[in-house]
């Protein structure tokens, strides 16, 4: 009779298990320590549904950042992007949350370094000549000086997160040529997008020989940009005007996620 009882008890507790595991699933481990460093393009600037704590840095909840941690569920996260944000930014005041633990990083930098906003400035309120002129400049910082700026900056960064898989995500072309758009000229046009290619040129070249997965942006935008008729950049914006020429959400969600996500 004790063994009856004793096979009854048993039989009971491995059906309890058994259906324990059916309700509950199998675990699921969570995705690596994440931290996001870098500029307006990595704080969300433009995309809405900011977070009101992250104060001047403009960080917004429907970033790539937090597409991809409300996505994977990381053991740990941490968001110092920063609106304005160059390099020496980067390596001065964003890299706390970093140790041997953290996983993956994330980082869009370099633009600010470049002078892309008074760029813009420039080829919104000047003539073809000065645009060219002003992008020139910008071209060539971006091949003579920003090497190495990007060089001290990921090396910080390596030092300081020796294990983590560092995505570099690149910057998009900002306009769809060959088509009319009222605005800003054609050659405006054709030059900007010029200044993006070299931009990230120089960005994934520095970012390979230190050992880090550049993302290309180009790619995804492709066909959303700004006079392609489903843009997926903000336009000039009288307010706030620090979303002017920025990715939008979808441009986040179906932009810079897709990358990220594709190279974590």
């Amino acid at each position: 009779m004790r063994r009856i009882k004793s096979l009854s008890a048993l039989a009971t507790l491995s059906l309890a298990i058994m259906f324990s595991l059916v309700l509950t699933g199998p675990a699921h481990a969570a995705g690596p320590a994440y931290v996001a460093l870098g500029d307006s393009y990595s704080a969300g600037n433009g995309a809405g549904n900011y977070d009101s704590s992250s104060a001047g840095c403009h960080r917004s909840f429907s970033a790539y950042p937090y597409l991809w941690k409300n996505a994977h569920a990381p053991s740990s996260f941490a968001d110092t992007s920063c609106s304005g944000a160059a390099t020496t930014d980067v390596t001065g005041s964003q890299l706390g949350p970093l140790n041997s633990g953290t996983g993956l990083v994330s980082l869009t930098v370099g633009g600010n370094d470049a002078g892309f906003s008074d760029v813009m400035t420039t080829c919104v309120t000047g003539s073809d000549s000065d645009c060219v002129n002003r992008v020139d400049q910008a071209e060539s910082y971006a091949r003579n000086t920003l090497p190495a700026r990007l060089d001290a900056t990921y090396d910080a960064i390596r030092a300081k997160a020796p294990n983590a898989k560092v995505v570099v995500l690149g910057y998009p072309h900002m306009y769809t040529l060959d088509v009319f758009c009222v605005g800003l000229s054609d050659t405006k046009h054709r030059k900007i997008d010029e200044a993006a290619d070299v931009l990230d040129s120089v960005i994934a070249g520095r970012a390979a020989a230190h050992g880090f997965v550049f993302g290309d942006v180009r790619t995804t935008f492709e066909g959303h940009e700004l006079c392609s008729g489903d843009d997926w950049l903000h336009s000039l914006v009288a307010s706030p005007s620090w979303e002017s020429y920025h990715p939008t959400a979808t441009g986040h969600a179906n932009g810079y996620y897709p990358v990220l996500n594709a190279n974590s």
